[in-house]
């Protein structure tokens, strides 16, 4: 509705309502006035509740986020990119051990996104090109109850469409795996024990994706989080096994932990989606 039918219903003058919208959030409106609003609200109908809820989302998205706020007070080397506003660690230059044989390799110093990409994020993407939404999107907007879940049913050219935007881009399967397993070849990110319990993997039986946050325990020693379980993510590194597939890391939810290990390899055709793949993405230094 305009301004003044808004006016009326909530029983104050244009005049209000101009002082209101002027002043944002500062404005405390008197209790009868509040009541009036939440009486509106609770009455609406569905669209225009789900409308509410999604505005509070953005703004929190925006705003200043707890934990990433304590995540760049506590690590020196943590940045907030400046497109997608994600934060990334710096995994610094030097030799990881790869692989199965743990082959010594340098890698030249990067920076990789501390949680994967969420459906929250790809929202942003989304909404600044117009690119497709993922197919679980109901009405084409990510869902409310999994914001700050990792993004699914996207393919390895919508995760690279999504990291030229941000620009930034995939990680080699290389990359992926010393942010992983830290310089000195970690089995896991967590250390050398195989413990299912510090990530999303089949065996915790909660067969969906989790919060990019939840498993703080089986964090990397570049405080990386989510690199086994949760959902596989894709690499710039084409797979061995055919054209047009690229390497997958880290397992998932539907998958065993036997598969979490990151040093396995994995690959798909560069068109798969499924409900368990994802993706993060790195910088230069």
């Amino acid at each position: 509705m305009n301004g003044k039918d808004f006016a009326a219903k909530v029983g104050i003058s244009s005049r209000q309502l101009v002082n209101w919208e002027g002043r944002g959030e500062s404005i405390k409106p008197h209790p009868n006035n509040q009541a009036a609003l939440d009486t509106l609200l609770s009455t609406s109908s569905p669209e225009a509740q789900w409308r509410f809820a999604h505005s509070l989302t953005e703004q929190a998205a925006v705003g200043q986020d707890e934990r990433t706020e304590e995540l760049l007070r506590r690590n020196p080397h943590a940045i907030r990119h400046p497109v997608d506003g994600k934060i990334m660690v710096l995994v610094e230059e030097g030799i990881y051990l790869s692989g199965p044989q743990d082959r010594s390799i340098w890698e030249d110093a990067y920076r990789i996104d501390v949680y994967p990409t969420t459906n929250l994020d790809y929202e942003q993407f989304v909404r600044a090109t117009g690119h497709r939404p993922p197919q679980h999107w109901l009405g084409g907007r990510c869902p409310g109850a999994l914001r700050d879940h990792p993004v699914v049913w996207v393919t390895w050219h919508d995760a690279a469409a999504y990291a030229r935007w941000a620009a930034k881009a995939l990680p080699t399967a290389r990359r992926w795996e010393k942010a992983a397993r830290g310089p000195n070849g970690r089995a896991y990110p967590w250390g050398g024990d195989p413990t299912a319990a510090k990530c999303n993997t089949a065996e915790s039986g909660i067969g969906s994706t989790t919060p990019v946050a939840r498993y703080q325990s089986g964090v990397s020693p570049y405080g990386v989080h989510d690199l086994c379980g949760n959902v596989w993510e894709w690499c710039s590194t084409p797979g061995t096994d055919g054209p047009d597939r690229y390497q997958l890391k880290g397992s998932a939810f539907s998958s065993p932990f036997g598969r979490a290990a990151p040093s396995r390899e994995n690959a798909a055709n560069a068109t798969m989606q499924d409900n368990d793949t994802g993706f993060r993405c790195v910088t230069p230094a």
